[in-house]
């Protein structure tokens, strides 16, 4: 198995590593889920954006892996209280795919993680990540609460 960029390592990305951390991040936001109307935490494949080291004009996805970025879009959908004007709040957690790794981060240019291809995440380290969304998470709606006031 290569450490390289390609479907099965794109793959194994999108079935096994984003849906363990979303539990994990669901898990920490539980209670600020319960302040919304509504939530959706889904994965998300970039598929329009053309890798610049892809040597084919193959359709840009998962099958065919050449995508350059997933990862996870957490949509929290109208926020009401009395008082206060209803909002949205969305983030999204970035893994931008490179040649011989990967990189994790709230965008595109931020990198709180580096890992390589098929890498085996000890259930520490996921737990670790979540966390650091899920802190980024609420210090976003800290600071759009505080702008309303």
């Amino acid at each position: 198995m290569a450490e390289i960029k390609d479907r099965e390592a794109i793959q194994q990305l999108y079935t096994k590593v984003l849906p363990k951390l979303a539990e994990r991040i669901y898990h920490h936001l539980t209670e600020v889920v319960t302040m919304f109307d509504n939530f959706r935490l889904e994965k998300v494949v970039d598929t329009w954006t053309k890798d610049k080291q892809a040597a084919s004009d193959k359709e840009i996805s998962l099958e065919n892996g050449n995508v350059s970025q997933m990862g996870l879009q957490l949509q929290l959908l109208g926020f009401q209280r009395p008082g206060l004007d209803a909002f949205d709040l969305q983030k999204d957690l970035v893994f931008k795919l490179e040649y011989a790794h990967y990189t994790i981060g709230p965008d595109r240019t931020i990198e709180w993680l580096e890992k390589p291809y098929f890498y085996n995440w000890p259930a520490q380290e996921l737990e670790e990540l979540a966390v650091q969304f899920s802190e980024d998470v609420i210090e976003e709606l800290t600071r759009q609460l505080q702008s309303i006031k």
